[in-house]
This record gives structure tokens, C-alpha cells and sequence, in this order.
């Protein structure tokens, strides 16, 4: 390590000291003097500048911010995220089930700050940027903190405790790896990921080494809350922050384990220690992760297209969209109100309790009899069909008296359609396409022997007593049927054409629990007036003018979308480029990012075939070394010092866990996956590397000339680093454009896909 100091002393002029100064004694002068002397005197300076970070920060700003704005074109994955900076520029709501929204915020601050109107429409990869689109702006996030891992890798090797050598050849090969260059020179998520993750680590080491000498010193605290804070940003960034969070809370409790058997602490003590841990580790992460669906949720207030995902509460507290058809409305629905219900659970979409003049089929195309009975469905779109109004069985009146009575949990009903004036009816007759669930009718009197079974129960489930009043949009309602006790339940499953395929809705029987799919919610409500059958089709089209306000609270929201987040799955589609986490390890695939639409330009996510395998092989090498040095000390024979054992434990505990975390579920997860998915994991490989070489160079080459063999092996292995890294740098920054030769020189192996335009 290279310090440079400068230090300046206050002097005072004396004639009898050689070359005419000494130091002058403030605690000699009176205080009026002492003023005065420190007008007089110039001010003590002193700083220490570590050249090593400072020179592995230059290098890492320049190898990802060189060339930034290029190309000025949409690059992969910029199409998907580019949408959400848009929407957040306009202030539309949406809702990516990718993760949280920390990361989309970082993104869209970059375009904020560059001017950006979210106008351009990001639909191709490849096109080109408009002129209004701040490309470098976008970019420079993403890429700072890419170029921030290089030194945070150097800090990281040395709160390890190994030397500035292994520190510094850790902080080169992340600066030299090409596969992570390329991933933070595009407004892409994966070197914020990193970058949090890594300051986690850094933050944690720096803790647990104050922990020994300085306990609760300011530099103590600061250090443990960042951790909190990384661990908080990297969860915010992408779900799989989560992993590298998880293994630092493991190694925090093992700390913590270890602390209470040390006697020289007291049980005071002690718990203040567990509190502050808890206070920075986990109530400040959590609350840090709400305040980032707050900001987000704050920003994006306007209605927009990923609106009818949600609950119509949620849709109804959003500018514009259904808050337009909604304001006004009245909040407790009574006898008499004409209302439309949209079931809860909104797959396979959303859709609202619908009726028409058609009856069921006589018989169906199975053989089966149905009851003949008016139709009733699940229709996916607004219609005047969807109105119903809430009747009092005991009155024969449909409008709303003068005061309301409203429904209250509990309370029998029977819902009449509005158009045909039909009442909603179940009875002992199979669904046509549910045989074991009742079919769902509007009742036609046939004069045969089935007569109306139209009575329903109101359960509220999301009730805070019994005697909660039924509530517009709020309410989450079960129907449930008087004489044979079946649930109006949503099958979801799509009738034939005599249905005009609108989704087939049943009386379940056996109804345990409360699943969504037999929750229904009011969603729009009007008092009815009008008696006459002609006046209140007239009415049912006509918008209501009172005032009511039904604004959810932001723990409602956030739970609602964060559910949303956790359960929306996109179908899974294969993609050309997509992998397998075993295709991982060796890089058996790439990516092709971007293709110049002329030349032979491209850029490419390849990474540094040397750092790859030596990653792959230093993990080979310290499970190995680890087994063997597990048994020896099993067996009482010890290789290695004490100190170098507990070096080599905590150094595999970060790096070959935090690979691990960041690996391994992969192969639990049911989803689409790339190559940079594990750009995480091996980055605490990198790490892992020069800590397995100082081990091999300090404790296996014992003699001097081994010592020396290995080092100039060292030496040309680092020089075939920079040979690939040089290499592959064209497909990594996309320029110089390349030769067709040359391009199938790059094909190292044949499962890459370098892009050799046709001649």
C-alpha cells in the first residue's frame, strides 16, 4: 500500500532557536493570546490518501465509463427496463414482477437528472435512441457503480486480513473481467446488485473488526447500520440480494453465538449488543424496504395499463382509470343499490358477475340435462349486463329508501339483474362445465316442479366485527346459498360457444377456507331511485353524484402490491439466449447484446475464460484443502497456525458462501434464466482466487525457490488475464468493428453465438 501524509504544525517565531521556530505551548498563553496565535498561525492539516484505492478507482471509472453513450441504440434488456423509466417519468403505475422497485427508481433518477420526458418507445432492441433520450444519463448509474466494485473488492481482501498484494490482484480481476463491464455499461440492474452486495460485505468486515477494541465507538455504529442499509438497498435492487443478506445475518448470529460465551462481557452488555444488531440488521432493512414501495407508490399515482391486475380498491385510489367511475360513489351498500361485482381473485383475468337473456342449453354435449335457466357468467369487460341490485327478501320495493338501510355481514339478500330483473338462483343441478359444483341461474319460472331457491347469505371476510356494514370496493363478500349452502364461486373455466366462451361461474359445495375465487367486491355503486323497470335501465347507465372517499392506507397498498410482486407469474417462453445454471459454470453460452445494423459491431456478454475456470478451480481448490485440513486437525495434526486456519474459515465462510447462496437456488427456481443471473456468484469467486493463491504461496511453497517458481507462474497467469480481456474487448465495448475472420476467431467455443453477418 502506498501512503502519502502531509502534516502542517503551528510555529511561532523565536531568534534563539537554530533556524528561528520551535513549537509553540498553547497551554503557556492566555486565552486572548491563544485567538490571536490561531489567526496568526496556520491550521493543521493532516491526510492520508491510499494510492492503491485511488488508482483502482480511476481504472475502474475509465473501463466503464469510456465510450458510455455507445451505442446509441436500445442494447437487450434496456427494452424491458427502459418501459418502467417511462412510466416512472409520466407517473403511470405498473407493477414488474421481476422484484422490488428500488432498482427501477435508481434508473429513473438517471433520467430525472439527464431531462428525460419518458417519451420513446421502447419496443425493439436495437433502434435507435431519439434525440430526447439522455442515453449516458441513463447509463451512468448503473456504470458508477460497476466501476465502484473494483476498489470495494480491494477493501474487502484487506478487512480479511490478507495482504494488499492478494487485495489488489482480487480489485484487477474485477476491473479485467468482461462479462461485468459489459453488465454495468447499460442501463441494466446487475452492478447496482453487486455493488450493494459487495458494500454489505465490506460494511459487516469492518464492524466485526472495530467489534474487538472499539464497541459502540461512532465508527462501530456507522459501519453496522451501512450494512443494514446495503443489505436493505441490494433486497430493494433485486430479490436475489436477499441471499447475500441471509448469509450475512447467518455469520452476524455465528458472531453473536460466539460472543455469549465470553465471560468477560456482562449480561448488560450483551443485550446491548443483540439490540444494536437488531436495530441495524433487521427493523432498519425492513423499514428501509418500505420506504422504498412508499416513494414508489407516492411517485406513481396516475392510472395505467398493469391497473387491472389490481383490486379495484387499489385501482380506485390511482388517477384517472377506474377512480374516474368511481368518485362519486356511495360507500355502504343498501337495499336498493344497483351495483356491478368483480370477483377477488382476477385469473385466468378479471372479470364481473354477468347475466343475459340466453338459457343453458337443454342438453349439453356430453349427454347432461341442464335446468334451462338464464345464463349467468363472468364477463371480462365492462357492460351494462354486470349491474344487480341488492333486494330485501321480506320487501318488494328496488330502490333505496329515504334513509338507507344498509347491508350488514350476516344479512339475507337476493340479487336481481338489473336488465332482465331476474333473481341470481342455485339449485341441485350440475354446472355444465363443473359437475361436481351446483349450476348458477337467473330463475324463469316454468311452472314445473323447481321452484326458486334465490336467498343469499352476505359474509364479509375481511370484516373487523359482525356487524360491519357491507362497503363499496373495500368489503371482500362471500355469497352464500341459503337452502343448499354453496359459495357463488368463479370455476374460471371457459364455456362454449352457446356461453359466448365467458368464464363459467358455480355454487361450490364444499367450500373450505376462504379462496379468492369465491370473493367478490363491489366495485361500482349507485343508489337506486327509480322503480319502473324502463327508468332504471336509464339509470343503470347514468353516473352518481355523491361524495365518498376511499383512499387505502399505504399498508394496504403495499401489501396488496407486494403480494402482486411475489404471485404474478409472466408465462414462461424459451428465449434464444436463455440457459441453464449448469451452462454457468463453464460459459457454455452468451448473450448477444447488440448488433450494429451495417457493420460488424456487436457486443456480447462473454466473460474472461481465464478468470472463469481459475474461479472454478479455486473453489475446487478450497473445498479440497479445507476437507483435507478438517481431517488432519480431526487426527490432532496441524498444517497450519491458528490464526492461518481461522483466516482461511472466514475468508471461505464470505466468498465460497456467498457464492453458494447466490448459486444454488437457481436450481430451485422455476424460471426463464441468463448468464448474467450469475454475475453475483462469481463475483465472490473473483474474491476467492487471490485469497487461495496467498494461502498456496505462504503455507504449501515453503521452500525459496518454489516460492519463486510460483510467483512467475503468478505473473504469466495475470498476463493471460489481460490477453483475453484484450482480446474480447471489441465484443465487450462494441468497438472496433471486427472482420469476419475475426469474429470466428472469438467463437472459442462452438455453443457461443457471435453474430457473422451474411455477406
Amino acid at each position: 500500500m502506498v501512503v502519502m501524509c502531509w502534516h502542517l504544525a503551528l510555529f511561532s517565531p523565536d531568534q534563539s532557536h537554530p533556524g528561528g521556530f520551535i513549537p509553540v505551548t498553547l497551554s503557556r498563553i492566555e486565552t486572548f493570546d491563544r485567538m490571536l496565535g490561531f489567526l496568526k498561525n496556520p491550521v493543521v492539516v493532516t491526510a492520508e490518501i491510499n494510492m492503491n484505492l485511488v488508482a483502482l478507482t480511476v481504472m475502474g471509472l475509465i473501463s466503464r465509463l469510456w465510450g458510455l453513450s455507445y451505442p446509441r441504440a436500445v442494447v437487450f434488456d434496456e427494452v424491458y427496463y427502459g418501459q418502467f423509466v417511462s412510466l416512472y417519468m409520466k407517473r403511470i403505475f405498473f407493477v414488474d414482477d421481476s422484484g422490488p422497485p428500488f432498482g427501477h427508481m435508481l434508473l429513473a433518477l438517471g433520467g430525472y437528472l439527464g431531462g428525460f420526458d419518458g417519451n420513446f418507445l421502447w419496443n425493439r432492441i436495437g433502434a435507435e435512441y431519439s434525440r430526447n433520450v439522455p442515453v449516458r444519463s441513463l447509463r451512468l448509474l448503473p456504470a458508477l457503480a460497476g466501476a465502484l466494485c473494483v476498489p470495494l473488492a480491494y477493501q474487502i481482501l484487506v478487512e480479511l486480513q490478507f495482504s494488499h498484494c492478494a487485495a489488489l490482484g482480487a480489485a484487477l480481476l474485477i476491473l479485467l473481467e468482461n462479462s461485468l463491464i459489459t453488465q454495468s455499461r447499460f442501463m441494466l440492474l446487475e452492478s447496482i446488485l453487486i455493488f450493494f452486495i459487495l458494500l454489505a460485505v465490506l460494511s459487516y468486515l469492518k464492524f466485526y473488526n472495530l467489534q474487538r477494541h472499539s464497541s459502540f465507538s461512532g465508527s462501530w455504529w456507522f459501519w453496522l447500520l451501512l450494512t443494514g442499509v446495503a443489505c436493505s438497498c441490494a433486497v430493494g435492487v433485486k430479490y436475489m440480494g436477499l441471499f447475500t443478506y441471509m448469509l450475512l445475518l447467518a455469520i452476524a448470529g455465528l458472531h453473536f453465538w460466539h460472543m455469549i460465551g465470553d465471560q468477560n462481557l456482562s449480561n448488560v452488555s450483551l443485550m446491548c449488543h443483540f439490540l444494536a444488531r437488531g436495530l441495524a440488521l433487521i427493523i432498519i432493512p425492513v423499514a428501509m424496504y418500505l420506504s422504498f414501495f412508499y416513494v414508489h407508490l407516492t411517485l406513481l399515482y396516475r392510472s395505467g395499463p398493469h391497473d387491472q391486475i389490481m383490486t379495484s380498491a387499489f385501482q380506485a385510489s390511482l388517477e384517472g382509470g377506474l377512480a374516474r367511475i368511481t368518485q362519486g360513489q356511495p360507500l355502504e351498500v343498501a337495499y336498493g343499490s344497483q351495483i356491478t361485482l368483480r370477483n377477488v381473485l382476477g385469473k385466468p383475468m378479471q372479470c364481473w358477475l354477468h347475466s343475459h337473456t340466453n338459457t343453458y342449453p337443454i342438453r349439453y354435449e356430453n349427454g347432461r340435462g341442464s335446468s334451462h335457466q338464464q345464463q349467468v357468467t363472468c364477463y371480462p369487460f365492462k357492460d351494462v349486463n354486470n349491474w344487480w341490485i341488492v333486494k330485501d327478501p321480506g320487501m318488494q320495493q328496488l330502490v333505496v329508501s329515504n334513509p338507507p338501510r344498509p347491508v350488514r355481514h350476516g344479512h339475507i339478500v337476493q340479487l336481481v339483474h338489473g336488465i332482465t330483473t331476474r333473481y341470481l338462483n342455485t339449485h341441485d343441478v350440475a354446472a355444465p362445465l363443473s359437475p361436481h359444483s351446483q349450476e348458477v341461474s337467473c330463475y324463469i319460472d316454468y311452472n314445473i316442479s323447481m321452484p326458486a331457491q334465490n336467498l343469499w347469505r352476505v359474509e364479509i371476510v375481511n370484516r373487523e366485527s359482525d356487524t360491519d356494514v357491507w362497503k363499496t370496493i373495500l368489503s371482500e363478500v362471500r355469497f352464500v346459498h341459503v337452502n343448499t349452502s354453496a359459495v357463488l364461486k368463479l370455476s374460471g373455466a371457459s364455456l362454449p360457444e352457446w356461453g359466448y366462451r365467458q368464464l363459467e361461474v358455480v355454487g361450490e359445495k364444499l367450500s373450505k377456507g376462504y379462496h379468492q375465487s369465491m370473493l367478490w367486491n363491489v366495485e361500482e355503486h349507485r343508489y337506486g331511485k327509480s322503480q319502473e323497470q324502463k327508468e332504471r335501465e336509464v339509470e343503470l347507465h347514468s353516473p352518481t353524484q355523491m361524495d365518498i372517499s376511499k383512499n387505502l392506507s399505504f399498508m394496504a397498498k403495499f401489501t396488496e402490491l407486494q403480494w402482486k410482486i411475489l404471485t404474478l407469474k409472466n408465462e414462461d417462453t424459451e428465449h434464444k439466449y436463455s440457459s441453464s445454471a449448469l451452462d454457468w459454470i463453464t460459459m457454455d453460452t452468451n448473450i448477444a447484446y447488440w448488433l450494429h445494423p451495417t457493420s460488424g459491431a456487436q457486443i456480447h456478454l462473454l466473460g474472461n475464460v481465464v478468470i472463469w475456470a481459475s474461479a472454478n478451480v479455486a473453489a475446487l481448490v478450497y473445498v479440497c484443502l479445507s476437507l483435507w485440513y478438517l481431517i488432519r486437525r480431526r487426527r490432532k495434526m496441524y498444517d497450519i497456525p491458528e490464526g492461518a486456519w481461522q483466516l482461511w474459515v472466514s475468508a471461505g465462510g464470505i466468498c465460497v458462501g456467498g457464492w453458494a447462496v447466490n448459486y444454488l437456488p437457481f436450481f430451485l427456481m422455476e424460471k426463464t434464466l441468463f448468464l448474467y443471473h450469475y454475475l453475483p456468484a462469481l463475483t465472490f469467486q473473483i474474491l476467492l482466487i487471490p485469497i487461495v493463491l496467498q494461502h498456496l504461496g505462504d503455507h504449501l511453497c515453503r521452500s525459496l525457490l518454489l516460492k519463486s517458481m510460483f510467483s512467475a507462474l503468478i505473473v504469466a497467469w495475470f498476463s493471460s488475464v489481460y490477453l483475453v480481456y484484450s482480446t474480447f474487448s471489441p465484443v465487450t465495448y462494441g468497438e472496433p468493428s471486427l472482420s469476419v475472420t475475426e469474429l470466428k476467431d472469438l467463437r472459442w467455443k462452438d455453443s457461443w453465438n457471435i453474430l457473422i453477418r451474411k455477406q
